[in-house]
């Protein structure tokens, strides 16, 4: 179990290339790029209301390479709630998840009832004619591994503040949203492999042993 604190930690999986970045970017800095910039591993952090107290929203952007998967594994134990992403436009990559779903399970084991889960099928603006997952599609599989399902499209800002306010909805422990009093300050930082560049904000590099 991940250890008590005051951060509420999101972890965000995906193949590379469906998504991720661009729907943790839009909801906590309302921006979207249209270019592809692969990640190792972002943390955005954002003020949320935990309990009637402030709490701290950690999202964990992770890569979509298979090449760390002691990263992986990590952000799964630490994990109090995750994202899986795939592209509506991608079988492959809905198919992707299924091992990461299936490291999740072993991982959290007894405890994963309880753990808040959304499968997101990102890209739902694309025109139907690339589209390769349908939304029932979606769904089924989403029951199978009896998590919550939610189309999305960080493009057009599509049900993205939704997707996460209903992730902390799912949250049994304790009561988590996204209305606090005030605005909330929000932050980032990058880890990078030992011997890469510094986090474009220069604010703080955390190397990868």
């Amino acid at each position: 179990m991940p250890e008590q604190s005051n951060d509420y930690r999101v972890v965000v999986f995906g193949a590379g290339g469906v998504g991720k970045s661009s729907l943790v970017l839009r909801f906590v800095k309302g921006t979207f790029r249209e270019s592809y910039i692969p990640t190792i591993e972002d943390t955005y952090r954002q003020v949320i209301s935990s309990n009637k107290t402030i709490c701290t929203l950690q999202i964990t952007d992770t890569t979509g390479s298979h090449q760390f998967p002691a990263m992986q594994r990590l952000s799964i134990s630490k994990g109090h709630a995750f994202i899986l992403v795939y592209s509506v436009s991608s079988r492959q990559s809905l198919e992707e998840l299924k091992p990461i779903w299936q490291t999740i399970k072993e991982i959290k084991g007894t405890e994963l009832p309880n753990i808040p889960v959304m499968l997101a099928g990102n890209k739902c603006d694309e025109s139907p004619e690339i589209r390769e997952v349908s939304a029932a599609e979606g769904q089924a599989q989403a029951q199978t591994w009896g998590v919550s399902f939610m189309e999305t499209s960080a493009k057009t800002n599509h049900n993205v503040t939704q997707l996460f306010q209903e992730l902390l909805n799912m949250e049994k422990n304790r009561n988590v949203s996204l209305q606090v009093d005030g605005k909330g300050k929000k932050k980032k930082e990058k880890v990078v492999k030992e011997g890469g560049e510094a986090s474009a904000s220069g604010r703080e590099k955390c190397l990868v042993m």
